[in-house]
C-alpha cells in the first residue's frame, strides 16, 4: 500500500499528510468482470478512493473517501471529522458535510443537519459547539438544516444526492 498526493507522488511513511491510499498483490483486482469499465489499475496500483494516511510503523488509517474530501484553499478537510463534531450535540439526530463552491477558496464546508425531534439549535450555536475541536479553518461556512438526509438500501448517508441537491447553495462567506 502507499499514500500518494495529487501529483501521484508518494507520500513518506510517517508524514502527517494525507492522499489517496492505493494498493497492489495478488489478492488485488486486477482488472473489471468481462473487461467492462476500462482498466482499474494505475501504473499497477489500485485507486481504492480512500483517502488515508500511513504512519511510521506502517499502520495506515483511512481518514475519509475522496469523493467526500473538501479541497478548500488547497488544503484537504475531512467530512467524516466535520460530522462526527456535529452529530455529538445533543440536538444533532444526523449530520452530513459536503463541499461547496467558493469563489476564493474552490470549496467550504456545508453542514446538512437534521435535528432530534422537539431539539431547537440555531446555525451560530451549532457552529460554535465547533469551537476548540478543530482548526478555526475548518469550521463550517455555513449550516443547512433539512427534515430528513436521504440513506441508501444499507443506511448509508447518499451524500450525492445532497450534492446534487445544494450544488447551487450560496455561502454566506462567499
Amino acid at each position: 500500500m502507499k499514500v500518494v498526493d495529487e501529483s501521484r507522488k508518494a507520500l513518506p511513511f510517517g508524514a502527517e499528510a494525507t492522499g489517496d491510499l492505493l494498493v497492489r498483490g495478488p489478492w488485488i483486482v486486477s482488472n473489471y468482470f468481462k473487461g467492462e469499465g476500462g482498466d482499474p489499475l494505475e501504473d499497477g496500483w489500485f485507486p481504492t478512493g480512500d483517502v488515508a494516511r500511513i504512519d511510521a510503523e506502517g499502520y495506515m488509517q483511512i481518514t475519509d473517501r475522496s469523493k467526500d474530501v473538501i479541497k478548500s484553499g488547497g488544503e484537504w478537510i475531512g467530512s467524516i471529522d466535520l460530522e462526527n463534531i456535529a452529530m455529538a450535540h445533543p440536538a444533532v439526530a444526523m449530520a452530513a458535510c459536503i463541499a461547496a463552491p467558493h469563489p476564493k477558496w474552490d470549496e467550504r464546508p456545508l453542514l446538512v443537519v437534521m435535528k432530534k425531534p422537539g431539539a431547537a439549535v440555531t446555525r451560530d450555536e451549532l457552529l460554535a459547539f465547533f469551537d476548540g475541536k478543530i482548526a478555526k479553518w475548518w469550521t463550517p461556512d455555513d449550516v443547512v438544516f433539512v427534515d430528513a438526509i436521504p440513506l441508501g438500501a444499507t443506511g448509508k448517508m447518499q451524500k450525492n444526492k445532497l450534492r446534487e441537491q445544494f450544488k447551487d447553495h450560496q455561502l454566506p462567506t462567499a
